[in-house]
């Protein structure tokens, strides 16, 4: 299977599972190890403002401090994954997802964005999404996932809560339309 780095999993109307029901999923890495990615459609009450307060970071500086940080998925719940337009090159801890998107995870980014000076596209997630060698793999011939290559514009040019439904217009897919059966040919 080709990988699916730099595209997103878009739930399917059936899946239950409460952690990735009506999810957009972006994949950060896919390789034969398993995948990694964070859900960029679930803002949380939780602030950036507040975020960079409990850090102990001023950000009095910080020109989106209003913006909401996101549940990124069950896995690392207490890690911040910051998804942003850019390159990894200025960051400790960072990986390079497509020309112009990188994940970083140092706090080294976290003190830029809150002086000022970090990266102005970003998306901060609490949390991340991982699978398996061969799970989401899996998980996809059981139609629980759509895939569609990654697009910043709907990262970064849409509201949240319509991210979803902007990745499906890619495909020319309405999931409101969509039956919850999973059809197996």
């Amino acid at each position: 299977m080709q990988s699916l780095k730099h595209h997103f999993l878009l739930a399917m109307p059936h899946l239950d599972d409460p952690n990735f029901k009506g999810t957009l999923t972006y994949i950060c890495d896919h390789d034969d190890n398993g995948t990694m990615g964070v859900v960029v459609n679930r803002p949380m009450e939780l602030t950036l403002d507040a975020l960079l307060e409990q850090l102990e970071l001023d950000a009095s500086e910080c020109l989106q401090r209003d913006l909401p940080v996101h549940y990124g998925g069950p896995v690392h719940k207490d890690r911040g994954f910051i998804l942003h337009r850019g390159s990894n090159l200025p960051w400790d801890s960072s990986l390079q997802v497509a020309d112009d998107l990188a994940l970083t995870t140092s706090m080294d980014i976290l003190k830029a964005i809150a002086e000022g000076r970090g990266p102005e596209d970003f998306i901060v997630c609490l949390g991340c999404t991982a699978w398996q060698a061969g799970q989401l793999e899996d998980e996809l011939k059981q139609n629980t996932w759509l895939t569609v290559e990654g697009d910043a514009s709907i990262l970064f040019d849409v509201h949240s809560e319509q991210r979803l439904n902007a990745a499906a217009g890619i495909l020319g897919v309405d999931l409101n339309l969509m039956t919850r059966e999973a059809g197996h040919s």
